[in-house]
């Protein structure tokens, strides 16, 4: 597979000495989906910025399709799209204006057809004519998701995108992330859930205070997590597990408003989408799901101590 971003080198040390990023060398492949895994400080959205051209490296050099950042500014941001962590939108505009502008400021022609396109594939072709400041947050993310596709991106870069998001924009926006990605867009993804690389990620890289510790397969690295927990928030506490259940390593947490299901991440198959299934049947509805393990500062001080 062709690599189409190529870091080498980069470092990234603030006027008051911080160092946010440590000798990184990374190669991103031309149409994957590449998840950033890191805590809250780790370094994830300094190096997204520098690849974008928004925050300049402190050396080393970063390539994007053969490009220089610095030298070939132009051509390079015009192959990015990035989806940024905050809701920043033009508060009083439409949806449609919106998301038209930001293609035009990358030089491309107007393309209504385009866009509605867009609109439709985000769920967001009823709202084109809303102002932007009428909208939910979750339909503010995915405004921010079109403005990023208006002018027809080679690479996109989510920082963070379900952060804070519900259960149903976060479904939407892996199948959104699956279908660009079968139509050859590349796809780096910054995140803390483990569970969204597991759903999504070709491959994985963990950076922890600003250096680039592991890159690996994401099955690979899966298989060194081992065992998971599955949260699920019920709609109604629980008094019981139901006995049909018994084939699951079920728990009832929070006074029964928690269903903790705890399973192998190296298996084959984990068995959530049997669960759900199951959950289904039985009428037991939840209002969001995630994952429990160890933190992530606990599982790359044990991936440092994996052998190089």
């Amino acid at each position: 597979m062709q690599d189409i971003i190529n870091i080498e080198d980069v470092n990234k040390t603030y006027k008051g000495g911080f160092q946010a990023l440590k000798n990184i060398d990374l190669t991103i492949k031309k149409g994957e989906i590449f998840a950033l895994l890191g805590p809250n400080g780790a370094g994830k959205t300094t190096l997204i910025s520098t690849i974008c051209g928004i925050v300049n490296p402190s050396s080393g050099s970063i390539r994007v399709n053969g490009f220089d950042i610095e030298r070939d500014y132009r051509q390079t941001r015009s192959l990015i799209g990035l989806v940024p962590q905050e809701l920043t939108t033009d508060a009083f505009e439409s949806v449609f204006n919106t998301v038209s502008f930001s293609r035009g400021l990358f030089g491309k022609p107007a393309n209504a057809a385009y866009i509605e396109q867009v609109l439709k594939s985000l769920s967001l072709w009823d709202k084109k004519d809303e102002p932007i400041m009428n909208l939910s947050g979750g339909m503010k993310r995915r405004v921010l998701i079109a403005k990023a596709l208006s002018h027809e991106p080679e690479i996109l870069f989510l920082d963070e995108p379900t952060a804070g998001v519900d259960v149903e924009l976060r479904k939407d926006m892996w199948g959104l992330v699956h279908h660009l990605r079968q139509e050859g867009t590349t796809i780096i993804l910054t995140t803390h859930y483990i569970e969204e690389a597991e759903q999504m990620a070709d491959r994985v890289g963990v950076i922890s205070q600003g250096e680039i510790i592991l890159v690996e397969e994401k099955d690979e690295l899966m298989a060194k997590m081992g065992q998971k927990q599955l949260v699920i928030h019920l709609a109604e506490p629980l008094e019981a597990i139901p006995y049909t259940f018994d084939e699951f390593d079920l728990s009832l947490e929070e006074d029964g408003a928690n269903l903790v299901y705890s399973y192998d991440a190296r298996g084959n198959r984990t068995g959530i989408t049997r669960l759900l299934k199951r959950l289904s049947e039985h009428n037991i509805t939840f209002k969001d799901l995630d994952t429990k393990q160890s933190s992530l500062e606990e599982i790359f001080v044990e991936l440092v101590k994996q052998p190089s």
